[in-house]
């Protein structure tokens, strides 16, 4: 096959390219698919795993631990573009992606069979996180191998179809994960799952991890590296060629500024913050949040392949750009309507008896290194998914007030406690009032948003850089913004919700990062869907082709 032959369909043996493109997209996505899956499995873990590799503390620091060797991953990601970037421009796309696929599978399977903290003491959180951050090295390289190797081998006009099914293999990954610790935990005592079960997860990734590499050793490295390869024309340092010359670096900051930052942010709020919020919000069963999330992101999956294929007929740029608009309009009033929808209760309450905090010491909660009363309180409301505001009085003594009425406060706030239970305050959401026909539209609209923004990330991303660094300079901002902005969300969010006490509050980092990259991305970047992948250097004002007889 060369690279002509991919510029349309052959006048003959069509049935055979159609073959070769499902073997190629199919390849790269199912691969992709279980490194999402290894990825994000330790998340729907994370509770257990802080009890079982952390010292047992007390339980907020066993998960809160565990968050951060989670964050661990993500941190790294960009640290793991570069490496494999550098690999997958120097060496060959599919050595690149193969690799990754075995540090990624190898690290989780060992996740299954690491010891315990009551077993080998320190060693097990140590191990744990050396693990998680292979892990995060190993998806740094794995979405740029992928999607650039899709992309480089799919005809031009249909370039953001082909790629828009590597798109699908985050969500899809991320709900196979949901559904098999799910699976677990209904097959299992709590006990059981607790002691042992939870190992049941990472070990499966063997089998994934075979079938994998299968897959992936069968697949021919891109005509479009080979080619430039047999014209001597690939990077000798593309790192360097990536992030030390103005122009490519230009582009990267661009790409991460005006859409890959965007694009987490959407992402991570209506996939990942949204599962989050349902459980330690709004304290709705873990089971049922699982399951409404499920069937969301399963409802909204076809239609990043559909946003992938509209890209390939009016460009890629006023997609995503709308996508990352209505988001940023639209998460304060679903994010309602699923507090509506899941946990009524909470609502009435909160419409009915407003709580006020005041007092001396009711400021700077997150910065301060001494705990008081009134961190106390405000914290217990924030575990609780309870609306509050709150103001500093020098001098003046804590006051709680619900509905006006002042409610008596010690260290143990009992008071408290009974005090919201009275007033109408839900310890937990009624499985019996959730209507969940709602909730489900809620969160496949989330999706809707997130696939507006990722279905055609990919094919834009290849088509912005040239081929000879183009795994390096795709991967480091995918990641960067993947990684570090769409990463840290709910970190983030959690804390200004403490800090503020509105639960809503955490959804402005979200909103104020998507409406920037869709500002950035209109007035700064370039629509690519009509550029050529055979460029060895940006094109200068419109698209440069390259020669006929390599792409037409």
């Amino acid at each position: 096959m060369t690279v002509g032959d991919l510029a349309g369909p052959p006048p003959r043996g069509a049935g055979k390219s159609r073959y070769s493109s499902f073997r190629i997209i199919g390849g790269a996505s199912l691969g992709a698919l279980f490194e999402w899956y290894d990825f994000y499995v330790y998340g729907a873990l994370a509770t257990v795993l802080g009890h079982v590799f952390f010292p047992p503390i007390d339980e907020s620091f066993a998960f809160f631990a565990s968050l951060a060797a989670f964050g661990a991953g993500f941190a790294v990601r960009p640290f793991g573009a570069l490496v494999f970037g550098w690999l997958g421009d120097y060496i060959g796309r599919k050595y690149a992606f193969l690799l990754t696929i075995l540090v990624m599978g190898t690290s989780t399977a060992m996740v299954g069979l690491l010891p315990t903290y009551e077993q080998i003491g320190i060693a097990a959180p140590i191990l744990l996180v050396a693990l998680r951050l292979a892990q995060g090295l190993a998806l740094g390289g794995e979405y740029g191998g992928a999607a650039i190797f899709v992309a480089e081998h799919a005809p031009p006009h249909r370039r953001g179809f082909h790629t828009s099914w590597i798109q699908t293999t985050a969500t899809l990954g991320f709900c196979l994960s949901l559904l098999v610790v799910l699976l677990c935990r209904s097959s299992l005592s709590p006990e059981e799952f607790t002691e042992w079960g939870w190992r049941l997860p990472f070990i499966a990734s063997i089998l994934l991890l075979a079938l994998s590499v299968y897959i992936r050793v069968r697949l021919h490295e891109s005509p479009l590296f080979m080619d430039l390869k047999a014209r001597g024309q690939t990077s000798r340092n593309p790192i360097s060629d990536s992030l030390m010359r103005w122009r490519n670096l230009r582009w990267i900051l661009l790409a991460l500024f005006g859409a890959t930052a965007g694009q987490a942010v959407i992402w991570y709020a209506g996939q990942f913050y949204v599962l989050f919020f349902l459980q330690s919000t709004l304290k709705v069963p873990h089971d049922t949040a699982t399951m409404l999330v499920a069937a969301g992101l399963l409802l909204g999956t076809p239609f990043v392949v559909l946003f992938g294929y509209l890209s390939d007929l009016i460009g890629r740029k006023p997609i995503m750009i709308t996508g990352c608009l209505l988001a940023a309009l639209s998460f304060i009033p679903v994010f309602k309507g699923l507090t509506l929808a899941t946990n009524p209760a909470l609502v009435r309450a909160a419409q009915t008896a407003p709580i006020t905090v005041s007092g001396d010491g009711c400021s700077g909660m997150l910065w301060r290194k001494d705990t008081h009363i009134c961190d106390l309180v405000r914290t217990q409301l924030a575990r609780g998914g309870i609306p509050y505001s709150w103001a500093a009085i020098d001098g003046a003594p804590l006051t709680v007030k619900i509905n006006g009425v002042s409610i008596p406060i010690d260290e143990t706030l009992l008071g408290l406690t009974q005090a919201l239970r009275a007033s109408g305050y839900p310890e937990r959401a009624d499985p019996e009032q959730i209507n969940i026909p709602v909730a489900i539209a809620l969160l496949t609209l989330l999706m809707i948003f997130v696939a507006m923004v990722y279905g055609p990330i990919a094919a834009f991303l290849v088509e912005l850089f040239p081929t000879r660094v183009r795994f390096t300079s795709l991967s480091l901002p995918y990641h960067l913004g993947n990684g570090w902005f769409g990463g840290l969300l709910p970190v983030i969010a959690f804390a200004v919700v403490l800090e503020t006490g509105d639960i809503y509050s955490g959804l402005w980092y979200p909103i104020i990062v998507a409406a920037g990259s869709a500002l950035i991305g209109a007035f700064f970047l370039n629509e690519t869907h009509n550029r050529s992948l055979m460029r060895v250097t940006h094109p200068v004002g419109t698209a440069q082709t390259a020669p006929p007889a390599v792409e037409k």
